[in-house]
């Protein structure tokens, strides 16, 4: 550890002691919300939906869904999303043809501005969708991302 280090994590840990003998600042256990395992672990984009209780969600022109139309590296395709439906509580992202389609899932609180950016692993050229929950209702939108591999489409 060099010194610079040093001095920066013990004046840290300086600044953060009489907070922490004040009960001013509290360890308290991470929370963590449960989730639906059976749905990440969907073989089909059929049954996700099924399993996160989207089956039926209607299209919705209020979900921005940022793709590239076609993706050079597969293993890393930026996405973007923007639900501008009022109380969005849920976005997922489904990627149809991917061995293991329900990719990612976040929660939000209802007068949260629901919105992420990610990098996503895709198998293959497919249809990407991303499903809105909210006030109890399911809404989606999707994008055809083209894979290449080095520049050459499959």
């Amino acid at each position: 550890m060099q010194r610079r280090d040093f001095l920066q994590a013990f004046g840290s840990a300086t600044a953060l002691a009489p907070l922490l003998v004040a009960g001013l600042l509290r360890p308290g256990a991470a929370l963590a919300m449960s989730f639906n395992r059976a749905a990440f672990d969907a073989k089909t984009a059929s049954d996700a939906l099924r399993l996160i209780g989207a089956a039926s969600a209607e299209a919705s022109r209020d979900i921005l869904l940022k793709a590239p139309e076609v993706a050079e590296n597969g293993a890393a395709v930026p996405i973007e999303v923007i639900s501008s439906i009022p109380g969005t509580t849920r976005l997922s992202v489904l990627i149809d043809k991917n061995p293991l389609p329900l990719a990612l899932q976040f929660n939000f609180a209802p007068e949260a501005a629901a919105r992420f950016q990610a990098k996503l692993r895709m198998a293959e050229s497919s249809r990407l969708r991303v499903v809105a929950t909210a006030g109890g209702k399911h809404y989606s939108v999707f994008r055809e991302v083209k894979v290449t591999v080095g520049g050459c489409g499959d």
